[in-house]
């Protein structure tokens, strides 16, 4: 069974489960762990003597292996994320388990920042002839914003005696929502998580020729960790060694969030854009030639830049502004205040900032964008133009998930009010002196 660990030896897939109250999110999760032998015994009988289940006689209660809160087993919902974690001879995965209640839609954004596919479940036999649920079309949504493959699983087939008819329906309804959204599912597959036909091996529905859906999830192209992407390092911290030797210099430690960056190369500091070259590259088991994405690391310059956690070493190309467009989803339960400024937290950095105007607000029932709003409250999906006190880093969400996105603070409650993708940049700041302009400490 994996145990997180890399010497795996095999690629990792994060996926996370979407969809309205009752759709089988929890169900499923518990039958691909128990299929694929992710369940130890203890487990299992655990659950099989649970107060809450909700299972048949000699049956098991899936939903019991990630909800674990007993609020959760008492009214049979998901409130808080769950993550499990299992392995197959192809591919490790990390599961996150959202709930799926329009009150807990800032969950399934947190999921949603650390997945690369998403799972959106329909339950065929509330739906069929009624038009999908809005929080189906939010979470298609969400997922089309946080850059997730989609995976639509038509769940409880078997309470619809497997009717292709039925499935055709739910499919063509959700296509709509993937047109307007410019989305493209990697498949739609019919399932029943409670008895596991088509999850984890092929079942009922002798007129589906795909593959189940655990084969789908086995084939899914991972966010590649390309080494050709722009190299991004945010500091998390500035060490220094050697006070009395006249050649220490000091150590910038972080984790390469994309790219990669080898001794001899040319980096920029950002916000403030100065060069400088990489003279080693350290870690607890010594120095290294290179560094990729993944790896923490500590990267010794050639010359003492005035850095601190919240600048972000970067290749050459990097390009800062203090005003950008981005797509935001809404988290808070006070409604955005007009020149209300809020903390901006970009990585490490934090920053003070002002959403300056809404270009539209995403209406859930149709997703058509809707112009002329004035407030963002709870769960709106919006694009809008934010303006910063300090210059951020303006990488496009798209090209650099990590660098690309933000969260919005209240400065008073603390409250995260809403989550970012930074879409485009207006106004960068010009670039900074030249390296031979001294600029040490």
């Amino acid at each position: 069974m994996f145990d997180g660990s890399p010497a795996e030896g095999r690629d990792v897939l994060r996926f996370m489960t979407a969809g309205s109250v009752d759709d089988g999110k929890s169900t499923l999760i518990g039958r691909l762990l128990y299929d694929s032998k992710g369940l130890m015994r203890d487990q299992i009988a655990a659950i099989s003597k649970a107060k809450h289940a909700r299972a048949d006689e000699g049956e098991i209660d899936l939903a019991l292996v990630t909800d674990g809160l007993e609020s959760e087993r008492e009214q049979g919902i998901t409130i808080d994320v769950a993550y499990r974690y299992f392995s197959t001879p192809k591919r490790a995965f990390v599961i996150a388990d959202a709930p799926g209640h329009e009150q807990y839609t800032r969950n399934m954004v947190t999921a949603a920042s650390t997945a690369e596919v998403a799972i959106i479940l329909i339950d065929a036999s509330r739906i069929i002839g009624k038009g999908l649920k809005s929080q189906t079309r939010r979470h298609a949504a969400i997922a089309k914003l946080m850059g997730l493959d989609v995976i639509v699983a038509v769940n409880k087939m078997d309470l619809l005696d497997w009717s292709r008819a039925a499935f055709e329906e739910i499919r063509e309804g959700f296509e709509r929502i993937a047109r307007t959204l410019d989305l493209q599912p990697l498949a739609y597959v019919p399932i029943s998580a409670k008895s596991g036909d088509n999850v984890a091996r092929r079942g009922a529905a002798d007129w589906y020729q795909g593959p189940p859906l655990l084969d789908i999830l086995e084939s899914a192209p991972p966010r590649e960790t390309k080494l050709t992407a722009a190299f991004r390092f945010p500091i998390q911290r500035v060490a220094r060694w050697g006070e009395t030797d006249p050649g220490a210099r000091r150590g910038y430690a972080g984790r390469v969030e994309s790219g990669f960056v080898k001794v001899g190369d040319t980096v920029t500091a950002a916000p403030s854009l100065l060069p400088a070259i990489v003279r080693e590259i350290r870690t607890f088991d010594g120095a290294l030639d290179a560094a990729v994405t993944g790896q923490s690391v500590t990267l010794v310059l050639d010359r003492d830049l005035d850095l601190a956690r919240g600048d972000t070493l970067a290749s050459a190309d990097v390009q800062t502004a203090k005003s950008v467009t981005a797509d935001l989803c809404w988290l808070d339960t006070q409604a955005w205040q007009r020149g209300r400024r809020y903390l901006l937290r970009q990585g490490t950095r934090t920053t003070h900032a002002v959403i300056e105007q809404i270009h539209f607000v995403r209406e859930v029932t149709e997703l058509a964008a809707v112009s002329d709003a004035t407030e963002l409250k709870l769960n709106d999906i919006a694009s809008v133009r934010v303006k910063a006190l300090d210059a951020l880093i303006a990488d496009r969400f798209d090209d650099a998930p990590a660098t690309g996105a933000f969260v919005l603070i209240d400065p008073v409650t603390h409250q995260t009010a809403a989550a970012g993708m930074i879409r485009e940049a207006h106004d960068p700041q010009p670039r900074g002196p030249l390296a031979e302009e001294s600029y040490e400490i």
